[in-house]
């Protein structure tokens, strides 16, 4: 018996490298919108002098907040209104459903969001300090492809 299951034939599969500039373009948006705003929320301003206090909570906190939040809106709205974010769309980068190709659902992308929160914090640091070559692995259902070319 053949195997029924969709595989899409104008889709292909990312280099690793395609994959790693579109995650690092992803995590540079999100610091440096989240460090903008804890410059913003650490600015006082007395007698019309101007001056950052880094070492209150509110910088940190909002900076940790605001970086999170665009995030967020990055790979789970944003991936959900156009199927990729910033980072995929730069790269020609996609995000499918595995079973056929479609389009992914808001509960299987924020899965996919929490996922790639995991892989960061325990896999990276572990594959950087053993050397492996192990490649990252689409999660919940959703693949990453090459955007077809029309």
């Amino acid at each position: 018996m053949v195997d029924q299951q969709y595989v899409p034939t104008r889709s292909i599969a990312p280099a690793q490298a395609r994959r790693a500039t579109a995650a690092v373009v992803d995590a540079i948006v999100a610091l440096v919108c989240g460090l903008a705003a804890g410059v913003a929320a650490g600015v006082e301003v007395s007698d019309g002098v101007v001056e950052l206090r880094p070492q209150s909570p509110v910088v940190w906190g909002s900076a940790l907040g605001v970086a999170v939040g665009v995030s967020f809106v990055n790979h789970v709205l944003l991936t959900l209104a156009v199927r990729a974010s910033l980072g995929k769309v730069i790269t020609g980068l996609r995000v499918v459903r595995a079973s056929d190709g479609g389009r992914p659902g808001l509960f299987r992308l924020v899965g996919r969001w929490l996922f790639g929160f995991y892989w960061t914090v325990l896999f990276v640091p572990l594959h950087l300090a053993t050397d492996s070559d192990v490649e990252q692995q689409d999660a919940v259902g959703l693949r990453l492809v090459c955007r077809a070319a029309r």
